[in-house]
């Protein structure tokens, strides 16, 4: 069995780097295993209630970090009025779905809030600080809860700004958080907060309301931070879900340059997909290393950073016979078996799902390291190189832990 699976790893690795595009690992099969194992272990769905327009886009940006263009292109429709948004669109770490139409006349939305209801996990209703027609919106939050009395809701109150007074930005530091934060904002805003606030009410049954203000805003609408709110909508998708959208999301530093915060969400998506291809009958566990190598790629990308033959030896000599020790595929000698360490491991460890989700993880996160000190110039030592790997092996099995005792919880 070892043999056969270092076979098809070795030429896994050596077609990946291959200059042919005829020994190219055949994409279409790799698509459709990861469709597959997202049939079986599908994505937490994240609802998005509110009326166009309201900002819900906005938050999905916030989120993920995805660009505007992206998130236009990715969302499908599932219903008349509701569509939805994976992210990332490969290996979705999450699934936003959006209702739209709600108070247009004409509409009856009973067919499609009953879908969303069968599938949302966590709700989050959006509504304009400056609109206050949200009667659609509550109604249906208040026959949500209804039906499901302790589901958590969470209400982003959005677009501040578009109430405060003229030449005024945002107050800092964030007030919101802090009791009696009526007495230290713009009249007007605390005025409307409040309002929409008691024109929701109290919510039937026992579940938490979360009210978050919000104001995530674009580059060129020149109003700083940006980001204004978001990490108290964090915290309160922290304390409202148990879904673990913080972890699938951001990286354990909470970085937030882009490309870090993507380059987590894509490794987070292949550890997932080779968690769930543990429970594909008919998927042949060596097609595991095909995965990782499909997510070196994808993560040289977004890096802008090829992946030669050159480099795929250098950086399988970095994670080196040391890590093949620890974990129990014992290789030695010049070959190009010796490249593949980690890649054999997975493939070994690959008879526990959870022990090959962490090694595509740390996989991953060793990975994206390497690019980064050869992107800065920077010497790349195999110590630094093994130590990632090391601790992100940690990492990737208790995230996948605790995602699976979220899904069973």
């Amino acid at each position: 069995m070892l043999t056969t699976i270092l076979t098809r790893l070795r030429h896994a690795l050596q077609t990946s780097a291959s200059e042919d595009p005829a020994k190219k690992p055949d994409n279409a099969v790799l698509d459709a295993t990861l469709r597959q194992a997202r049939t079986v272990q599908p994505p937490p769905v994240v609802w998005l209630l509110g009326k166009t327009q309201s900002g819900k886009t906005s938050i999905i940006r916030s989120l993920t970090g995805s660009l505007d263009a992206q998130i236009g292109n990715g969302f499908q429709s599932c219903t008349r009025t509701a569509r939805f948004y994976d992210h990332p669109a490969d290996v979705p770490v999450v699934r936003f779905l959006d209702t739209q139409g709600l108070g247009e006349v004409d509409y009856d939305p009973s067919e499609d809030l009953a879908f969303c209801e069968s599938q949302a996990q966590l709700i989050i209703a959006v509504v304009k600080v400056s609109d206050s027609l949200q009667d659609a919106v509550f109604d249906v939050l208040r026959a949500v809860r209804r039906r499901h009395p302790d589901w958590p809701v969470i209400v982003a109150q959005t677009c501040l700004h578009e109430v405060y007074p003229a030449g005024s930005g945002h107050m800092l530091p964030y007030p919101f958080t802090i009791p009696g934060w009526e007495q230290f904002v713009f009249p007007d805003l605390a005025r409307t907060l409040l309002f929409q606030q008691n024109l929701l009410g109290t919510l039937p049954g026992n579940g938490s309301v979360f009210w978050v203000p919000v104001d995530l805003t674009k580059p060129e609408d020149e109003i700083q931070p940006q980001d204004y709110g978001l990490e108290a909508l964090w915290d309160a998708i922290q304390r409202a879900s148990r879904i673990g959208l913080d972890a699938r999301l951001r990286d354990e530093t909470r970085q937030t340059d882009p490309f870090s915060q993507a380059a987590h969400q894509q490794i987070v998506g292949y550890a997932m997909a080779s968690a769930a291809m543990g429970a594909l009958p008919l998927v042949d566990l060596a097609a595991l290393p095909a995965i990782q190598i499909k997510m070196l790629h994808k993560l040289g990308e977004m890096a802008n950073f090829s992946w030669d033959k050159r480099r795929i030896a250098e950086f399988s000599a970095l994670l080196g016979p040391g890590i093949v020790t620890g974990y129990g595929l014992r290789m030695a000698g010049r070959s190009v078996i010796k490249m593949i360490p980690i890649l054999g491991q997975t493939g070994g460890a690959a008879y526990g799902a959870a022990s090959g989700a962490a090694l595509t993880f740390a996989f991953g996160k060793a990975a994206c390291f390497y690019m980064h000190q050869k992107a800065q110039g920077a010497p790349v030592s195999a110590g630094e190189v093994r130590r990632v790997f090391t601790d992100a092996v940690r990492k990737g099995r208790e995230l996948m832990q605790s995602f699976r005792k979220k899904d069973s919880g």
